[in-house]
């Protein structure tokens, strides 16, 4: 399959991922899913094979006809990573259409699907921030049960009451973040990023910028993937996804999270390595081969400059956007300073992860941003225009920048969203 997307960038007065402004026309290519470059032969096999399993379709004990995995469930959002991860290429995010939908009853499940999962919506995660005594949650509600499935006969469990956490507004809703470019971000020093966090103190300070760090609670060093930089490194990020989003218990998650009895089918852990296999590659575990394709991803490469987006680039420094979107770090250009911002009462969700609190989030990269379909954590936007807004509410950080880019004039506003759509 190709690796290569359509060029894609902001149309002019109409925010979205569509055809370029007037300035900017479509034909320049805007990569995303390619490897880096000048890998070694050994490094390029390990990220093809690493994207094969990134693919891959798991059941619940690879009996399913065309799904090559097994260790699906007993309570998972989606059967493979690429379900979730998939526009524009795999390492993306949410498609245009749901994979969820059609997820909700595969092989013979009998899952409802939820008001909040729709066909040309985001994929979305469930994590609640509240248990009902009131005590603190945070943890991932997944959506579906295998209960039903052919190859789950006898299992009988429930999904979780959305209605009820919806309805008290207890439920935050997180979409897929895109991992291009992530090994990158790995490599990035923790000095580097400290570094970045003190400049510039006068400009921020003028703004209500701050911004704190998040941090393992093992070894003390910077955390940084994740909506929250909850996590440390790929290799944790991938192990932890694999067994709370897909239920696959694995080499550093080994234990089911939902040991119902009657719904549980596999010697744990299900993914695990194979010494004895015909070669190295084939016998690394599927999330050391998928943490080595996130690593060996690429960030998308930006469109060429029009002077709209020149201007537009400038614009983004003026009002500030610069101070937390840092355009690069330790040489890498991935328009984030990954510490956690107050991002106040509009975009809080109530979950508190290491040391960001409910209102915190880390500064998304902007690299590729002219080719998602959804913005902000939950998805709730496609227009652009909207999700610059949604950064300014009561205690937020981004009030400050947020009333710059409201004083500029409609020119400058469209070639700002013509920079963003560029990247």
């Amino acid at each position: 399959a190709a690796l290569v997307a359509a060029p894609l960038t902001f149309a002019q007065g109409n925010p979205g991922p569509r055809p370029g402004p007037p300035d900017n026309p479509p034909g320049a290519p805007v990569s995303a899913g390619a490897p880096l470059p000048n890998l070694s032969p050994a490094d390029m096999a390990y990220f093809m094979e690493g994207l094969n399993r990134f693919r891959e379709i798991d059941s619940v004990s690879g009996t399913q006809p065309g799904a090559g995995g097994s260790g699906l469930g007993p309570r998972f959002n989606p059967n493979s990573c690429a379900g979730c991860h998939a526009h524009p290429s795999p390492g993306g995010s949410s498609p245009q259409v749901n994979p969820q939908i059609a997820m909700a009853s595969n092989y013979g499940a009998t899952n409802t699907i939820l008001p909040f999962i729709t066909q040309n919506g985001p994929v979305r995660v469930v994590r609640f921030a509240r248990n009902p005594d009131g005590s603190a949650d945070g943890g991932v509600h997944n959506l579906f049960t295998i209960t039903g499935r052919s190859d789950a006969a006898g299992c009988q469990i429930a999904q979780p009451d959305f209605a009820t956490a919806v309805a008290q507004n207890n439920a935050s809703f997180r979409i897929p973040t895109p991992l291009y470019g992530a090994g990158l971000v790995e490599a990035i020093p923790d000095a580097a990023i400290l570094a970045n966090k003190a400049a510039n103190a006068q400009a921020k300070g003028a703004l209500g910028i701050r911004g704190h760090e998040n941090r393992s609670a093992n070894d003390g060093t910077i955390t940084r993937f994740g909506w929250k930089a909850q996590n440390k490194s790929l290799e944790l990020f991938t192990g932890e996804a694999y067994n709370v989003e897909q239920g696959v218990t694995n080499e550093i998650f080994p234990t089911e999270r939902d040991e119902t009895p009657g719904c549980v089918f596999n010697q744990a852990p299900e993914d695990r390595t194979h010494p004895a296999a015909a070669s190295v590659l084939k016998g690394v575990s599927d999330v050391t081969a998928i943490a080595a394709f996130i690593r060996l991803l690429a960030p998308p490469q930006p469109a060429p400059d029009s002077p709209s987006i020149a201007n537009g680039r400038q614009t983004f420094t003026q009002i500030g956007c610069a101070l937390c979107h840092t355009p690069a770090l330790n040489g890498v250009r991935v328009y984030s300073d990954l510490l956690l911002h107050r991002m106040g009462a509009g975009l809080a969700d109530g979950v508190r992860q290491g040391n960001a609190q409910g209102d915190d989030w880390r500064t998304a990269p902007l690299w590729g941003l002219g080719q998602r379909l959804f913005f902000l954590h939950d998805g709730r936007t496609s227009d652009l225009t909207e999700a610059i807004q949604a950064h300014a509410s009561q205690n937020s950080e981004a009030n400050g920048v947020v009333a710059g880019f409201n004083a500029l004039s409609a020119n400058a506003k469209q070639d700002l969203l013509n920079f963003l759509g560029a990247l």
